[in-house]
C-alpha cells in the first residue's frame, strides 16, 4: 500500500492551501482521499502505483508542498477517515514527509517495515522520484502548459495550434520542460513501485 503525507511548504507565511488542493484531488481514484490531518497536511492512501507517480509529480508541480511516500503494510480493513489508517505505510510516509521538507525535489520514500532485501529497491524508488521532481521543479509555466496538454491526448501538432504557437515551438518548449524524461522517470517510478508494493 501507498501512503501520502502531504505538508504544506511555507504555510506561516502563506494562506492555507489545504481546502483547494483536497477538492482538486477529489476526482482521483484513490483508496482514501486526500484529507486533512492536521494543520496543514494532508494524507491519502492508494495502491496503484501509476496514480501514486501522478499524484506526487502534480504536487510538486504546484511548489506549495514536501511530499512524503511510505510504502508498506497498512492495517485492514481501512477506515472509512484516511487520518484514522494505521500500520507501517503511515509510520514510513510520517518519516518520508520530514526528509522532503530538506530535500531539493521536495519529495522522499520510506519503506516499511525495514526489510534488507527490499532496501536497495527502495532507495531506487527515492532516488526515481528525486529525479523526476528534479525535473518538474525545474519546468517554465509555459513547459508546464504544454506538458498538461501533451498528457491531455493531444498530438504535438494540435497541442501547438491550441498554443498559437507552431510545431517547432512547442517541440522546444517540450524539450525545455523535459518532457521525454519526464515521461521515462514515470514508467521507471511505476515500475519500481510494482515490485516493491508489498
Amino acid at each position: 500500500m501507498f501512503v501520502l503525507t502531504v505538508d504544506q511548504r511555507g504555510s506561516r507565511r502563506d494562506v492555507d492551501r489545504v481546502g483547494d488542493i483536497i477538492d482538486d484531488m477529489a476526482d482521483c481514484r484513490l483508496l482514501r482521499p486526500f484529507e486533512r490531518t492536521a494543520g496543514d497536511e494532508i494524507q491519502a492512501v492508494t495502491d496503484d502505483p501509476a496514480l501514486l507517480v501522478l499524484v506526487a509529480l502534480e504536487l510538486i508541480r504546484r511548489e506549495h508542498w514536501s511530499v512524503g511516500i511510505g510504502i508498506g503494510p497498512v492495517e485492514q480493513p481501512l477506515p472509512r477517515q484516511t487520518r484514522a489508517g494505521r500500520g507501517p505505510a503511515f509510520e514510513a510516509a510520517r518519516i518520508a514527509v520530514e526528509r522532503a521538507k530538506r530535500a531539493p525535489a521536495r519529495i522522499a520514500v520510506e519503506q516499511a517495515p525495514a526489510d534488507s532485501s527490499r532496501d536497495e529497491l527502495a532507495a531506487d524508488v527515492d532516488a526515481a522520484f528525486t529525479l523526476l521532481g528534479t525535473i518538474v521543479t525545474r519546468q517554465t509555466k509555459d513547459g508546464r502548459e504544454a506538458i498538461a496538454l501533451m498528457g491531455s491526448g493531444l498530438t504535438q501538432v494540435s497541442a501547438a495550434a491550441h498554443l498559437g504557437i507552431t510545431k517547432q515551438a512547442m517541440s522546444k518548449r517540450l524539450l525545455t520542460a523535459g518532457w521525454h524524461a519526464e515521461l521515462a522517470g514515470r514508467r521507471l517510478a511505476e515500475r519500481l513501485l510494482v515490485r516493491l508494493q508489498p
